[in-house]
């Protein structure tokens, strides 16, 4: 949730694409890492992960 707070704040403080992008990767990675850890009931967490990496890696962004 830190990292989404942040990641909201970048935004509102106007901060350009790139520092936005490294707090991107940064939650994907976090995501990932948790992902690694947990056991059970991550499906819908694993699905929406890889979601993300996909519009990540084909460059989609959010719509505001």
């Amino acid at each position: 949730m830190h990292r989404l707070e942040r990641i909201e704040a970048l935004e509102r403080e106007g901060a350009g694409p790139k520092q936005l992008l490294a707090e991107v990767r940064e939650l994907l990675r976090e995501g990932e890492a948790w992902l690694e850890t947990e056991r059970d009931g991550t499906e819908l967490a694993a699905n929406a992960l890889g979601r993300c990496r996909l519009a990540h890696d084909a460059g989609v962004a959010p719509v505001a």
